[in-house]
């Protein structure tokens, strides 16, 4: 078992970790193209508790939320270099819109969004609180987005004299 792992192989991560008294963290995204504003964001949240679990939209999920054209890395890769960063401790994949689902399965202690994220919006906040768990927002890092880099590489280059 690796950082990149299934939902299932999760719940039986997050049953040792309730049992050894860790806190888990739980965020999710596209994480299509990596940049600043995703590692700063991880490591943020990755600071509010021991365990920090990304869960990350499956290409499919990728496409009915972004468009066509979307995702541009595919899920896989995105899981793979989402492990590399030391802050993510573990990363698996869902085929949802929305992370309902797997946040229902692992109950994190802290459930982590982006502060565009109205609190009462936050997809599983319910059952985050019932369990005695918080709902946290963090910053984005302004001007920061895979649409932006995007919408950069697509303009037409300048030519420098």
């Amino acid at each position: 078992m690796g950082k990149v792992t299934t939902l299932e192989e999760l719940v039986r991560i997050r049953l040792e970790m309730r049992k050894s008294g860790k806190s888990v963290v739980f965020t999710n995204g596209c994480f299509d193209l990596l940049h600043r504003g995703h590692v700063e964001y991880l490591s943020n949240a990755k600071a509010l508790g021991d365990v920090l679990i990304v869960g990350v939209n499956s290409d499919a999920s990728v496409k009915r939320i972004k468009g066509e054209g979307r995702p541009i890395v595919d899920a896989e890769d995105r899981m793979h270099v989402l492990a590399a960063l030391a802050s993510v401790d573990y990363v698996c994949t869902f085929d949802e819109d929305i992370p309902q689902r797997i946040i229902a399965q692992l109950v994190p202690d802290i459930l982590v969004k982006g502060a565009d994220w109205p609190l009462d919006k936050v997809v599983g906040r319910e059952v985050v609180e019932a369990a005695g768990g918080s709902v946290k927002t963090i910053e984005f890092l302004p001007h920061r987005s895979t649409t932006r880099i995007i919408e950069k590489i697509s303009r037409p280059a300048t030519v420098q004299r």
